[in-house]
């Protein structure tokens, strides 16, 4: 057992705050780090002890791995918890924590380094007969062979970075004569975010829902998973909105991914708290995506429904501890649902919006659940994420989380900047999600950013609480509310006042 009495949390924001307050609940005495455009920030202010560590650069501040492990020596620490993000998948920083005798909570630097890499994943989870997306397995640089195996793929294909993320280094090829072209883009733009240029070749799959699966892991063999994840409406192959439980998988499929998420954790040898992402088709037919080895920002809606706290586990696994529950003691309880309040502008393409607070108001009540790092009057820096809290509702079935989710953000008040909130109202509204009928591509296919302005006409929010409303009342008659697993019924909209507000940004 590696008991740990003092934890430094290498990160900011929101989920410094959220670790904090669960080591907090250990009895543990914990240790934030701050640049110094944080210096007034929440997690400073809330740790037991702060410690400054550079400018307001991340490279300045956040990712000086040695300066963090220098602070850790002169408070004491004994273990550190990454959050996501910065150097949360850095095996190297991993090493460095390790050598210098100071617990990491997180998966070991070889895990990282076999997961980090697609291609490595790929080759490492083959011995598991997990399901891979149709393509090459390993990095291909010569342009004409590239084409060969595209073509024997079949396109549409993608072009993507080995160690990519984000979409960046991804290039969607429809036709062999732009192939060259798009892969020596993917290369370059490869090279210059992750300072490597390696692509390899996948098929595209048309339609597709992003499934991912949590799983948790000890340092004595054992790996359960906690359920799915619904990840499917993003925008910039960036998520916005996720759900727990999905509403298309059955509890035969759930199972099935389930042991294959399992299956990829058991290849690398995982501990800790990971993430094992799939692509699901339009026939139900799921693919291997890549493997999270890190505690993912969407983390809350899996909390709510399985009433696990995953940071605690994570700090439980990092001292040595087995886990305390068997797959057979896991079960999927209510439904909940999370949307990202970003500082960007949904009616300009999401661009990235700054300024102050001018007012800041959380939403309250039953099932709400707000992860934030700001309160009234402060900045929203330039220098890192756009995120600025997330809004998480939870239900006792998918209609409630719905219902209680638009009231949250109907009550959720920011002026000052332009936010995100307005485009959950529209998707949470919108037809396809309420049937459960919706893929990646919702943003393309269905956002309508005209919807939001404030001088809009109100005809397609009267459409859509229509046929809401008529949906519900053919639920009441039938046999009630669908259960897990199944497309879940949708919520009571009326086309109420601050419905039309809160959907016009007013």
């Amino acid at each position: 057992m590696k008991k740990i009495t003092k934890l430094l949390v290498a990160n900011r924001g929101e989920i410094a705050l959220r670790v904090l307050r669960s080591a907090r609940e250990m009895g543990l005495k914990t240790v934030a780090i701050y640049s110094e455009a944080d210096r007034n920030a929440l997690h400073v202010r809330y740790a037991d002890e702060a410690v400054c560590v550079g400018g307001p650069q991340s490279s300045q501040s956040y990712l000086r791995g040695e300066r963090i492990i220098e602070v850790c020596k002169e408070l004491g620490v004994d273990a550190i918890h990454p959050g996501y993000g910065f150097l949360s998948e850095n095996a190297e920083f991993a090493r460095m924590v390790k050598a210098a005798g100071i617990t990491f909570v997180g998966p070991s630097p070889e895990a990282m380094n076999i997961m980090g890499d697609k291609l490595s994943a790929k080759q490492a989870v083959k011995a598991y007969n997990i399901p891979l997306v149709p393509g090459t397995d390993e990095a291909i640089s010569d342009v004409e062979e590239a084409k060969r195996i595209a073509r024997a793929v079949g396109f549409p294909i993608l072009i993507k970075a080995s160690a990519g993320g984000g979409g960046k280094g991804m290039r969607l090829v429809h036709h062999e004569d732009e192939f060259e072209e798009q892969m020596k883009m993917a290369v370059s733009e490869a090279t210059s975010a992750f300072g490597d240029g390696a692509v390899f070749i996948e098929k595209f799959v048309t339609g597709p829902r992003h499934i991912e699966i949590q799983v948790l892991g000890d340092e004595h063999g054992n790996i359960v998973h906690l359920f799915e994840r619904e990840c499917s409406i993003q925008r910039r192959h960036q998520k916005v909105i996720e759900e727990a439980p999905s509403s298309v998988l059955t509890p035969e499929l759930r199972a099935e991914m389930g042991r294959c998420a399992v299956d990829v954790a058991r290849a690398c040898n995982y501990t800790g708290a990971g993430t094992v992402e799939f692509l699901l088709d339009d026939q139900r037919n799921f693919y291997f995506l890549e493997m999270n080895t890190r505690l993912q920002v969407e983390h809350p809606v899996t909390e709510c429904i399985t009433g696990l706290d995953l940071v605690k586990e994570q700090i439980k696994v990092a001292q040595g501890e087995p886990l305390s529950f068997r797959q057979d003691d896991l079960s999927i309880t209510g439904h909940a649902i999370e949307v990202r309040v970003y500082a960007e502008d949904p009616q300009n393409n999401f661009l990235p919006d700054i300024g102050q607070l001018t007012t800041y108001v959380r939403p309250q009540g039953p099932g709400v659940r707000v992860d934030d790092g700001f309160e009234q009057g402060m900045d929203i820096p330039i220098y890192y994420d756009p995120m600025i809290a997330k809004l998480v509702a939870f239900g006792k079935d998918r209609t409630e989380a719905i219902e209680r989710m638009l009231r949250a953000i109907a009550e959720y008040q920011i002026t000052g900047i332009e936010t995100t909130l307005p485009f959950g109202t529209y998707v949470l509204t919108h037809p396809a999600f309420v049937s459960g009928d919706f893929d990646t591509n919702f943003v393309k296919d269905h956002f309508q950013p005209s919807v939001l302005a404030n001088n809009a006409p109100n005809a397609e929010l009267e459409q859509l609480a229509a046929v809401l409303a008529a949906k519900l009342l053919t639920e009441q008659k039938s046999s009630g509310a669908a259960g897990n697993g199944a497309a879940a019924s949708g919520p009571a909209v009326q086309t109420s006042n601050w419905q039309k507000n809160r959907l016009h940004g007013r």
